[in-house]
């Protein structure tokens, strides 16, 4: 571990910690940056006897309400108590004189993220499957939860939910948009047009995965992490974009988003897992591939961005030179979606 990481001052980090949870650290602090994410920055910290998570925004990062801890902070809190596993979480600093911005310290959770072909690959087909299962079991726990039982009754506005993520992720578009992609303002209408009723708003997770999650030696679900888009809302979105990351991208052998799930793999198809998620929280999902479609859209959008920024040499990533490439494979099977929900 070093002592020396960007975005992270150990002295200072120690100084509040002393002041604001007197007696938690007890030796002096190493820390290691976490790799694999791209958008906060997330470090393990440790003083020889205990281990915590800080979570902070990216370096130079410029709005604030898209690396919001307070949010993060918030809803893990909030879901101490329930049957969804999160960290602990220890303190919230909004001052950005400590760090040079907000964070958060939480827990350190054991387990491993699998993200790569070789972790996943390594259960057996039985095991992947029992992991899929325990996967969209959580995602039923977390939506079947009662905001306002657990303190989030004001935690976001459903009213109206879809109707403005289909237009906030079309004003995504405009903003980075650099280039001709086929199909990509036809889908935005469409979507636009076929809106479906919310039957049932709850928490959603915003970017449920399975590399968003911390697996146990027995497979069970150590926590879930990444709340830095959770909000209150129609719970199919995760549901849908869950799919995307599931099969949506199974044929594509370069790609930085999700890599070593999916039916290739081994793991069930995302009907089965539909199918487990409905009978678990009785939820109707006669169009969820309107959900899947936006879904396939949402990260069309966010892999325009990130391809429009890497072009310009304004951001960097591994895997990132092959996401422009991606960009329509999403689309077609956005609008293919549509089609069968049609």
């Amino acid at each position: 571990m070093s002592d020396e990481l960007p975005g992270l001052d150990l002295d200072r980090l120690r100084a509040h910690l002393d002041r604001e949870r007197p007696g938690l650290v007890t030796g002096p602090l190493t820390a290691q940056l976490v790799q694999g994410g791209r958008s906060n920055l997330t470090y393990v910290v440790g003083d020889g006897a205990r281990r915590w998570v800080v979570r902070r925004p990216p370096l130079g990062h410029v709005l604030a309400t898209a690396h919001d801890m307070g949010r993060e902070h918030r809803v893990m809190s909030a879901l101490a108590e329930t049957s969804v596993p999160v960290p602990g979480t220890v303190l919230l600093c909004p001052d950005e004189e400590v760090l040079g911005a907000p964070f958060y310290v939480m827990e350190h959770v054991p387990g491993t993220v699998y993200r790569t072909p070789e972790l996943t690959t390594a259960l057996s087909v039985e095991e992947r499957r029992e992991l899929a299962l325990r996967l969209i079991d959580v995602l039923a726990d977390l939506h079947a939860l009662d905001p306002e039982r657990v303190g989030l009754g004001d935690f976001g506005r459903p009213e109206g939910f879809l109707e403005r993520q289909v237009r906030r992720w079309s004003k995504q578009l405009a903003a980075s948009r650099s280039r001709e992609i086929a199909g990509i303002d036809r889908l935005a209408e469409l979507l636009g047009s076929r809106i479906p009723a919310t039957r049932r708003n709850g928490i959603v997770h915003g970017d449920y995965r399975l590399d968003n999650v911390l697996v146990g030696d027995s497979l069970e679900i150590n926590a879930v992490l990444d709340w830095e888009m959770a909000t209150l809302g129609d719970p199919l979105t995760d549901l849908g974009l869950l799919a995307v990351y599931w099969e949506g991208l199974d044929e594509v052998e370069e790609n930085p988003i999700a890599r070593g799930i999916g039916p290739r793999y081994g793991f069930p198809p995302v009907r089965e897992l539909w199918q487990r998620y409905s009978e678990r929280s009785g939820a109707d999902l006669s169009d969820v591939e309107w959900y899947r479609a936006f879904g396939f859209f949402k990260l069309a959008v966010i892999s325009e961005g990130i391809h429009y920024r890497f072009a310009r040499g304004q951001t960097v990533g591994d895997g990132f030179e092959h996401i422009g490439a991606l960009v329509p494979r999403l689309v077609a099977q956005g609008l293919a979606a549509l089609d069968q929900e049609a």
